[in-house]
């Protein structure tokens, strides 16, 4: 494969042409209201979560498809994908009338293989990483002479993601600060490019979670970013944060909550930078919202733990006398602060107890984290102690 070149500002207005009429949605941006007041200045949400397919990922592939000879298509393409890249390439290919064979990690969630296949591309799943459906998806590259279509280290994938940029500059143009989704770094790379050029003033963000291991935001999961694409960022990002699964689970249920955008792992990572503090200024901000492809199974996960977090799930353990009435009596309190049970057990046996005492669990729906104080109060005061597992 060639060597691939930096894009230039006139490489993504061409990508924005060659998309126009080809099914890649201008995406709306939202201003937020409650990440505003959470933060303290104007907050803007620009959802690639409502773009085709779910991500920003079709602009590449669609730019990168639209721009082969006959022969290329005529071979078919080939892509290495976590998941988002590999839908994206699905449905370009399908749409250009051309075969696709999408190599993905083995543990990649069905919410984004289902949608690969159900495009009509071929999907392989192979290894345990990103980097293992690289290597398979290269092998196939040289058996069959197909096109690969790499998702970030590519020169027109760089630039159709890089019309992000050009609709951010005309959408918020008062904007001081724009924070953008890091893993391999062609989203980052492109978006860059088109911001500096336009706005060079603006404050550009990049932002990742820790590498090497595991991470609910599985779209950014790479060990490193690439040759190309960390060239182009250490001349146009301002700096780069990190932000731990803690916090994006938080970013993820507010905002699923506040702002009704089912977003993914690692499409909710500028938000989470911003509720944990980790940018700079005062002036109004921009997060990109890269993608929505998150699977039920993890979502529900995530949003029981952010409930959790906030106050929202209590889950308590009280002893109390093993003689009639006594259970009706603790719930009785628990009713009366407007708590809400929604599981319980009730144990004597196989837990360390007196001889006389029975041992509840309770997990409860609760306002906040101050009706949760309240709950516990109310119990100890009446007697019961209390351990507070969660």
């Amino acid at each position: 494969m060639a060597t691939e070149t930096a894009p230039t500002l006139a490489d993504v207005e061409a990508a924005r042409t060659r998309l126009a009429g080809k099914g890649v949605r201008v995406t709306p941006l939202y201003a937020s209201e409650t990440f505003g007041r959470m933060i303290g200045r104007p907050v803007h949400l620009k959802a690639e979560t409502l773009q085709r397919t779910g991500s920003f990922k079709i602009r590449g592939a669609v730019n990168k498809i639209g721009s082969l000879s006959e022969a290329e298509r005529q071979a078919g393409v080939v892509a290495a994908s976590a998941g988002n890249h590999g839908q994206a390439v699905a449905w370009a290919a399908r749409e250009a009338g051309i075969e696709a064979t999408i190599f993905m990690p083995a543990e990649t969630p069905m919410a984004k293989v289902e949608p690969t296949r159900n495009y009509g591309a071929r999907a392989e799943l192979i290894g345990a990483t990103f980097e293992d459906a690289v290597t398979a998806a290269v092998a196939h590259v040289e058996e069959t002479g197909a096109t690969f279509v790499h998702p970030f280290e590519d020169h027109d994938v760089i630039a159709g993601q890089g019309t992000i940029g050009l609709e951010l500059a005309e959408q918020v143009p008062d904007a001081e600060t724009v924070l953008i989704p890091v893993g391999g770094g062609g989203l980052a790379a492109g978006i860059s490019i088109a911001l500096r050029a336009l706005r060079p003033k603006l404050r550009l963000v990049g932002v990742e979670v820790r590498r090497g291991g595991y991470t609910i935001a599985d779209g950014i999961a790479v060990k490193q970013p690439g040759a190309l694409t960390m060239g182009i960022l250490e001349e146009t990002l301002d700096e780069i944060v990190e932000v731990t699964d803690e916090q994006i689970s938080e970013a993820i249920t507010l905002l699923l909550e506040r702002s009704k955008l089912l977003v993914e792992g690692a499409g909710a990572v500028g938000v989470a930078a911003l509720l944990a503090g980790k940018t700079k200024g005062k002036g109004s901000v921009c997060a990109l919202l890269s993608g929505g492809n998150i699977d039920p199974t993890l979502l529900l996960s995530v949003l029981r733990h952010g409930l959790t977090v906030a106050g929202r799930y209590l889950v308590l353990r009280s002893r109390l006398g093993d003689r009639p009435g006594e259970l009706i009596r603790f719930l009785e309190i628990v009713a009366n602060t407007r708590a809400n049970i929604v599981a319980i057990e009730h144990r004597r046996e196989g837990v360390a107890l007196e001889v006389a005492d029975t041992e509840v669990e309770l997990t409860v729906v609760t306002r906040n984290e101050q009706h949760c104080l309240r709950l516990i109060d109310a119990l100890e005061t009446h007697g019961y102690p209390v351990e507070r597992l969660r």
